[in-house]
């Protein structure tokens, strides 16, 4: 069976190749990759170049299906970091591929920054929109599609809060044309310098820092159906995001508690559910004051259909980490789809103000165990000249872990 073998490559060219890799793009008959790619070729390498195909997914599998030898792949840099290697090797199997990796720009850049790799989030534009790149804190390079995503970074960082980011621009890494351009986000609202190369990266350092826990409740739109701030907050313990982990919120209201998961670790994402269209428009709202991906879709557990989950995670929508129900524990089957499409190893958390759902939850610990807690918070509030305490509805709390 045909091999593929995919030699990363910088913009310096065939001078700064590893011996392996050069021989390699001697030794080809054909090489596939972008013209761009396919032009750092010097005349040593004789193949026939061919450009990708639209959709490039078209040609990897003409790849796939050719007996006719072995098969060549020129990318930029780590093919294997957010490049084509990744994809080649899900279409064709690791057992046919080869990569040969260079130096990848997220590691040229840290070098040029004095960034530790290991403490700097990569962050992808390729298939995502540029607010998805915002974050309240730390440093991460951002791999750009060209000079419109940047300034679109730095619109959504101003709008954010973080106008005073610090931005580096380092394009050509590795190459004769490397140049580094430096700003904050604000400078580059309006445009962005015109001799910056569309082959860049952006190196961010998120000012100001800090992380807000527990916002106050009146940073949320909303129709007074909001979990309060103190269970909020016990909430989302309970809950224990994880970077990049994602949350279904089960009768959403306002989105409260997708925002603060969301904003709890880099790379977090929420699915609520929420019947109520008016409500539907405030998770929107929320999502987008604070800059947070949430995806919205209607009435649970109905609205599952739309995140079915499979072998290889799920259709539509990526497995759930956790779920929260903050409404409709009590609908027939709810509790029971929740469970069925919670993944083993993945947290449930219920939250219940009424005696019949209470009684559910019991129920449900009964059975699969976990933890059981009640809330009571009071507020203090004028009472003629004096103070005194309203207390706020009690709140039972199951949390369990899937096994």
């Amino acid at each position: 069976m045909s091999r593929i073998i995919v030699v990363g490559i910088g913009a310096d060219g065939m001078a700064g190749l590893a011996p392996a890799s050069s021989a390699e793009l001697r030794r080809a008959t054909v090489i596939y990759g972008s013209r761009r790619q396919l032009d750092l070729l010097d005349e040593s390498v004789t193949a026939e170049r061919r450009e990708w195909g639209k959709p490039l997914m078209d040609t990897v599998r003409t790849l796939r299906d050719s007996t006719a030898g072995d098969a060549h792949v020129v990318a930029s840099g780590d093919p294997m970091l957010h490049g084509i290697g990744a994809a080649i090797i899900r279409m064709c199997g690791a057992y046919r591929v080869t990569v040969l990796p260079h130096v990848s720009s997220v590691t040229l850049a840290c070098a040029r920054l004095g960034w530790s790799v290991q403490d700097t989030e990569v962050i992808s534009l390729m298939t995502a929109q540029p607010r998805t790149a915002v974050r309240h804190g730390g440093t991460a390079i951002v791999l750009s599609t060209g000079r419109a995503a940047l300034r679109a970074l730095a619109i959504a960082l101003t709008n954010s809060g973080r106008g005073d980011s610090e931005l580096s621009v380092l394009q050509q890494l590795g190459g004769p044309g490397e140049r580094r351009h430096d700003a904050i986000a604000r400078d580059w609202v309006d445009s962005v310098p015109d001799d910056i190369d569309d082959l860049h990266v952006i190196a961010v350092r998120y000012l100001p820092e800090g992380r807000v826990w527990g916002l106050a409740d009146g940073s949320f739109t909303s129709d007074g159906q909001l979990t309060k701030q103190p269970i909020r907050l016990a909430t989302l313990a309970a809950l224990a995001p994880r970077p990049g982990g994602r949350l279904w919120d089960v009768g959403a209201g306002s989105g409260s508690i997708s925002v603060e998961w969301c904003r709890a670790w880099p790379g977090c994402t929420a699915v609520a559910f929420e019947r109520d269209e008016k409500r539907k428009t405030f998770i929107g709202l929320n999502a987008s004051a604070h800059v947070v991906d949430i995806d919205v879709h209607g009435e649970a557990p109905e609205a599952f259909g739309d995140a079915r989950l499979s072998d290889g995670g799920v259709d539509a929508v990526p497995r759930p980490s956790a779920i929260f129900i903050g409404g409709g524990v009590t609908q027939p089957g709810m509790l029971e789809a929740c469970w069925e499409h919670l993944p083993v190893g993945g947290r449930l958390v219920a939250n219940a103000v009424t005696v019949e759902s209470e009684a559910l939850l019991a129920q449900w610990y009964s059975r699969f165990g976990g933890e059981l807690r009640r809330f009571q918070h009071y507020q203090g509030e004028p009472l003629g000249a004096f103070t005194t305490w309203r207390p706020a509805l009690p709140v039972t709390q199951w949390v369990v872990t899937k096994p």
